[in-house]
């Protein structure tokens, strides 16, 4: 995953509701269900209890309530909960006797959040998080709601089933194999880029650095050479460092290794050899004045949030030459188009994604994607009964074409129009103030997007940007380029109860061993690894070792 932010509030403790008998219901005059058709189930050969796919049941003035993610984003005259697109799906749950309600919950906070909200029995019906092991700590202390009687079974869910499919949706199951929450499906496995700027390249006469220290070299010149003529330039952000550590792993060779290693970047960190030599590297580009003094303070290892803007300027003030981040960030319409930014104050600035960097191992080009899986949706206890079935009901419909894939893309002949077969945007700005906004946040059971594949995606989201469109596919192709490796779903028994003061380990050491003068880096880095041993990471590591031996 990803280098984020970890909220330092240990996980409060589950208050489990009792079950609420009975389902209730009939079918009246019901909207049609997509492919669906009342009936029994494929197992038992019986009248299902539950109907789950959308229109096959009527629901008698059912309330649920949804989170929603908060970006406090919302244009004027909107807000997070009263819009165009929370009504459409207001309007579209009234048509089967469920009253939708939105819980918003502030992204930046939304794990901290969910915790008090279980913990005083007030969360929504649906709750989301991307922190599968939170989801399944929870249903495991009888917290939430066991799914499996609401989705398996040949006439239930059969939108969410068809789109989802059965390798996304048995990610949200335990190893007894029931369906501790539901997983959204990801467009896109891609997860980052380098970016660097192409016409300080060319005004050095420097080639697409291919390696660490290429890179390096390169980042140094950008700085002491200074192509673009800016004031205190600087030659290299890292605000994800996953292309870096893919370029360091020692343990790619190693399937079990590599399964165990991939996940948590504390344990990646902790596991993998190659990860001190990594961090060497970054403190000598910080010792160098290749780095910015204070990134971490800004957007990068163990920083928060609150300085990207600052660090967006650096980009498209023309300060910045290479950097690390989410595929797709320097150009992306809702991060602010900051190439698009960075052309307007500098018109002959070029910006250009690079494929990942050679393994200084192997001599082979690595990258790591996303699982299938982005956040996971569950639904506590609380929820009576019927409540449940409305809310596979609500996420049923999440996963139809009527649901969102208008949602998402909106509507033909307003938002998109078909071109070869995928919905091309017709106005970027428009979209954006339109339904972007919301429509990722409010599509919670698909992560960036409802498709059918990851070439439709791409194609798509280069529609967004015509002007930059092949460089938009150019950074999801770098972003999955050469041997492609996937983080892992497992969660181990102990990793609720020792995450957190895992992270805030590696959150302290991630920086000091950066910013650690170049002579203390060794002892630094020791200090490190004998606080996570002592927090107790072997417990976990020795977990997922046995459990992917057992896979294998």
């Amino acid at each position: 995953m990803r280098i984020r932010r970890v909220a330092s509030l240990a996980m409060a403790s589950v208050l489990a509701g009792t079950l609420l008998a009975g389902c209730g219901g009939g079918t009246g005059n019901l909207p049609a269900a997509s492919g669906s058709s009342t009936g029994t189930t494929g197992n038992s050969g019986g009248t299902s209890k539950y109907q789950t796919t959308y229109g096959s049941k009527q629901f008698n003035n059912v309330t649920l309530k949804v989170e929603l993610f908060d970006r406090s984003n919302a244009p004027s005259g909107s807000t997070i909960t009263d819009n165009r697109w929370t009504k459409y799906c207001q309007d579209a749950m009234a048509k089967v006797g469920i009253n939708l309600e939105f819980v918003p919950v502030p992204r930046s906070d939304e794990v901290t959040k969910m915790q008090t909200m279980m913990a005083s029995q007030t969360a929504a019906d649906i709750m989301l998080t991307y922190t599968y092991s939170y989801a399944e700590s929870y249903f495991d202390q009888g917290g939430t709601w066991d799914l499996t009687d609401f989705i398996d079974g040949e006439d239930q869910a059969k939108n969410l089933k068809a789109y989802l499919g059965d390798e996304v949706l048995n990610i949200g199951r335990n190893a007894d194999k029931r369906l501790y929450g539901v997983v959204a499906k990801r467009a896109t496995t891609a997860e980052d880029n380098i970016y660097i700027r192409k016409d300080w390249l060319d005004d050095l006469g420097l080639s697409i650095p291919e390696t660490p220290d290429e890179l390096l070299s390169v980042a140094q010149q950008f700085v002491q050479k200074n192509p673009g003529g800016v004031s205190n330039p600087i030659g290299l952000w890292p605000c994800m460092t996953q292309s870096l550590r893919m370029a360091f792993s020692q343990v790619l060779d190693d399937s079990l290794k590599s399964q165990v290693a991939f996940t948590e970047d504390v344990i990646w960190d902790y596991y993998d050899p190659g990860m001190k030599e990594m961090f060497r590297w970054m403190n000598k580009a910080y010792n160098t004045g290749t780095m910015h003094s204070e990134y971490y303070t800004m957007k990068g290892v163990g920083a928060a949030s609150t300085g990207e803007d600052q660090y967006k300027s650096y980009i498209v003030n023309g300060q910045l030459g290479c950097f690390e981040d989410n595929v797709n960030y320097g150009i992306d319409v809702l991060r602010g188009s900051l190439l698009k930014t960075l052309q307007e104050n500098i018109p002959t600035a070029q910006l250009t994604s690079i494929p990942g960097l050679k393994n200084v191992n192997d001599g082979k080009v690595h990258t790591i994607g996303y699982s299938k899986g982005g956040l996971i949706c569950f639904v506590p206890k609380t929820a009576s009964e019927e409540t449940v079935e409305a809310a596979v009901t609500y996420m049923d419909w999440m996963c139809s074409k009527d649901g969102g894939f208008v949602i998402y893309h909106g509507n033909e002949g307003e938002h998109y129009e078909m071109k070869d077969g995928v919905p091309a945007v017709k106005d970027a700005q428009y979209n954006a103030t339109d339904k972007d906004w919301i429509r990722t946040d409010l599509f919670i059971t698909g992560n960036q997007g409802y498709f059918n594949s990851e070439e439709e995606f791409n194609k798509t989201t280069a529609t967004e940007q015509p002007q930059y469109s092949d460089l938009i596919i150019k950074s999801y192709e770098d972003s999955e380029a050469g041997e492609q490796a996937h983080y892992g779903t497992y969660t181990s028994p102990s990793t609720p109860e020792l995450i957190t003061d895992l992270n805030l380990a590696k959150n302290q050491y991630e920086v000091s061993t950066v910013t650690c003068p170049e002579a203390d880096f060794d002892t630094t880095w020791q200090e490190y690894m004998d606080t996570l041993k002592n927090t107790g990471i072997d417990k976990v590591i020795t977990e997922r070792e046995e459990y992917y031996k057992n896979v294998k």
